[in-house]
């Protein structure tokens, strides 16, 4: 009887000590996930040095202020560009909408763009990219901007989620070739959600 309360009380130690494992990796789904797959070297854009110590990114706290429904304009008679990066590959974009909302008693208006990438993975097809930049670029978080990736609507709205927010690859590592977000998707305030800046060792 002894060595069976005994082996209880190994696994019940074993499941709280997982359980609270898993809680620090992440407060929200979106978090567990981004974490998890920077830890994992088949998928992480970390340098090695880096990715043997890392545990986690670093969060703002989840804030559901930023989370905001704007109002979604499409814009069928714009024309494909080739978006800046950060080295001299220039993939084609197109704007695919302007998201109007406010955020911090401000309005913006935001360029919603989609890959004309003919080589792209049917699975991202319902895929919009919005890269923009804020205030608090530089400082606490990465300072040439975050990405934030929403489905394509079926209506005249779109839910943003600012939580969301992540780095491009080349925070992490200059081997990477990364979009530069447009000026017009410069946000004049702080938008304090989402990964913050990466300290490299």
């Amino acid at each position: 009887m002894k060595n069976i309360c005994l082996i209880l009380c190994v696994l019940l130690l074993n499941v709280s000590c997982g359980q609270e494992k898993k809680a620090l990796i992440g407060e929200t789904e979106f978090q567990r996930e981004l974490n998890a797959s920077y830890k994992d070297a088949s998928t992480s854009p970390l340098k090695a040095k880096d990715l043997k110590t890392f545990t986690a990114l670093d969060f703002f706290p989840v804030d559901n202020t930023y989370k905001v429904t704007a109002s979604f304009k499409l814009t069928p008679e714009s024309k494909p560009f080739k978006m800046a990066t950060s080295t001299t590959r220039t993939p084609i974009y197109k704007c695919y909408g302007i998201a109007t909302f406010k955020l911090n008693g401000k309005e913006f208006s935001l360029e919603i763009y989609q890959s004309q990438d003919p080589n792209r993975d049917p699975k991202y097809k319902d895929d919009l990219f919005l890269p923009f930049t804020d205030e608090t670029n530089g400082f606490d978080s990465y300072g040439g901007g975050r990405y934030i990736t929403v489905k394509i609507p079926s209506g005249n709205t779109l839910e943003i989620d600012f939580n969301t927010a992540y780095n491009p690859y080349c925070a992490y590592n200059d081997k990477y070739s990364c979009p530069i977000p447009p000026r017009v998707n410069f946000m004049k305030t702080e938008v304090k959600a989402g990964v913050k800046t990466f300290k490299k060792h």
